[in-house]
C-alpha cells in the first residue's frame, strides 16, 4: 500500500463492553480484556499512521467520562505516546438508542465503522453504515438471522464497501496452520469442538444473556466459522439439530431470564462437494457456566478427523501459565492480545490476532478507498468477509430454530442464496 494512503477515519459502536474500551460500566472487566480490544488498538493504529480521526457511540451520553478516566489511567498513562482522543455521541446525559445514526451521519463515504454491540442490535447499525457508503468490521456473530445476512452482503456489493466480520480466530497461528494443513487429509468426516468461559461472564452479560442473545451465538461462533472456512469450496452443511442444557443461569446468583441456556450443542450434517458418498458430522458445543477458578478465561478445543489423518487443538492452555500465591495457576493468551509494553514503553501488541484482526479490515478499507483493491477481491484471500461467513450465520440461526421448534432444520441453497426450512 502507497505511504500516501489517506488515513482512515473509524467510529466505535458499543462502549460498556470488555472488548471496545474494556470498561464494564462499574469498572475494568474481570476478565482477560481489562482495557479492552478495539479503542486500544485503533489508538495505536493512529500513533502508527494508518487512522485519523476516531469517534465512539453507545446510547448513555453521562457513561463517557468514566470511560475516558479509564483509558486515562489504564492507556494513555500506561503506553507511550497514545492519544486516546475521540468524539462521542450521545452528547452530555443524553439516552438515545438510536445515537449510532447520528454518529453515522457525522462521517464521509470511505469512513469506517466497527460495531461491537449486542447481538440483535448488528444488523440495523450494519446496514444503516453500509447505505452510507462506509466499509464495516462487525462483531460475530454478523447478525442473527441468515436473511439479515444476505442482506448485508447484497448491501455490500451494491455499495461497493469492504464489510469483514471480525472472526479473530482465523488469524490465530495455530488455526491458520491447522486449517491449512487439513486441505492434505482427504474427505472430511467428524468435528468436534468446545468453547466455554466462566459463571462470571453470566454478571458481565445479564442484561442481554437469553434474552437478545445465547451462548451459542456468542461462542460457538467462533469454531463454527473455522470449520466453514475449512471445509470452503469443499463441503457444506446441510442439516442442523440443537441441544441444550439449563438451570445455573436462571438461578442465584445469576438470574437470568428463565429462557437463558447455560450450554447449548449443535449437530451437524455435512456433504461433501467432491463425494457423493462422503458425509461428515460435526458436534458444536459453548457454555458460559465453567468453573470460576479453573485458570483459563476461555476454553477453546477443536478436533478434527479426516479420511487421511485428524488434528487436535487445544487453545485453552498454550503452553504458558502463571502461579500467584493468591489467585493461583492461570493461563494467559498474549496471543490474542499482548497487553505488556515494549521495553521504549509503547504497545507492544501488534503481533496479536486480536489486534491483526482489526488492522487487516483497516488495510482492506484504506486500499480500497485509494483504488488500489476492489471490496469484492477480498472474498477470494480467506478473509472473513461478509460473503465468506454466510454459513456461519445459517448454521447458528438453524440452531436457534432448532432449540426453539424442536425439529430438524435443513440448510439448503437457492439460486445464489442460502435458506433454511
Amino acid at each position: 500500500m502507497s505511504t500516501e494512503t489517506k488515513k482512515l477515519n473509524v467510529l466505535m459502536c458499543g462502549t460498556v463492553r470488555e472488548y471496545t474500551t474494556g470498561w464494564t460500566g462499574t469498572g475494568a472487566s474481570k476478565s482477560d480484556k481489562k482495557i479492552g480490544v478495539v479503542a486500544l488498538t485503533l489508538f495505536d493504529l493512529r500513533r502508527l499512521g494508518k487512522v485519523d480521526k476516531l469517534s465512539m457511540v453507545g446510547v448513555t451520553g453521562s457513561k463517557f467520562p468514566a470511560i475516558r478516566k479509564h483509558l486515562q489511567e489504564n492507556i494513555a498513562e500506561v503506553y507511550k505516546d497514545m492519544d486516546i482522543s475521540f468524539d462521542a455521541f450521545p452528547e452530555g446525559n443524553a439516552v438515545n438508542t438510536e445515537a449510532y445514526k447520528d454518529a453515522i451521519n457525522r462521517l464521509s463515504p470511505g469512513d469506517a465503522v466497527i460495531i461491537f454491540t449486542p447481538d440483535n442490535t448488528h444488523f440495523p447499525i450494519a446496514l444503516y453504515a453500509i447505505e452510507h457508503g462506509l466499509h464495516v468490521l462487525v462483531t460475530k456473530p454478523a447478525v442473527q438471522l441468515l436473511h439479515h445476512h444476505n442482506e448485508l452482503v447484497a448491501a455490500a456489493k451494491r455499495k461497493n464497501v469492504v464489510c469483514f466480520v471480525e472472526h479473530h480466530k482465523r488469524f490465530d497461528p495455530v488455526y491458520s496452520d491447522a486449517k491449512a494443513r487439513a486441505a492434505a487429509l482427504g474427505e472430511f468426516n467428524f468435528f468436534n469442538a468446545w468453547m466455554s468461559q466462566p459463571k462470571s461472564q453470566l454478571e458481565t452479560f445479564r442484561a442481554w444473556a437469553g434474552k437478545d442473545s445465547d451462548i451459542s451465538y456468542y461462542l460457538s461462533s467462533h469454531h463454527i466459522d473455522i470449520h466453514c472456512w475449512i471445509m470452503q469450496g469443499r463441503a457444506v452443511p446441510t442439516r442442523v439439530i440443537a441441544s441444550a442444557a439449563t438451570g445455573i443461569a436462571t438461578s442465584e446468583p445469576y438470574n437470568c431470564v428463565p429462557q437463558t441456556e447455560d450450554t447449548i450443542t449443535l449437530l451437524v450434517d455435512w456433504q461433501s462437494l467432491t463425494s457423493a458418498t462422503h458425509r461428515g458430522t460435526a458436534v458444536y458445543s459453548a457454555s458460559w457456566t465453567a468453573p470460576l477458578k479453573s485458570g483459563v478465561h476461555s476454553a477453546q478445543h477443536w478436533y478434527y478427523m479426516a479420511e487421511k489423518g485428524e488434528i487436535n487443538v487445544d487453545q485453552a492452555h498454550r503452553g504458558y501459565d502463571i502461579v500467584q500465591d493468591d489467585s493461583g495457576k492461570a493461563w494467559y493468551n498474549p496471543f490474542y492480545m499482548k497487553y505488556s509494553p515494549s521495553e521504549d514503553g509503547h504497545f507492544d501488541g501488534q503481533r496479536g490476532y486480536g489486534y491483526v484482526s482489526i488492522e487487516k479490515f483497516v488495510d482492506a478499507a484504506r486500499s480500497a478507498n485509494a483504488g488500489d483493491t476492489q471490496p469484492a477481491e477480498y472474498d477470494a484471500q480467506g478473509l472473513p468477509t461478509i460473503t465468506n461467513t454466510v454459513l456461519t450465520t445459517a448454521i447458528l440461526n438453524a440452531g436457534r430454530i432448532s432449540l426453539d421448534e424442536r425439529r430438524p432444520v435443513a440448510i439448503k441453497q437457492s439460486g445464489d442464496q442460502w435458506i433454511l426450512e
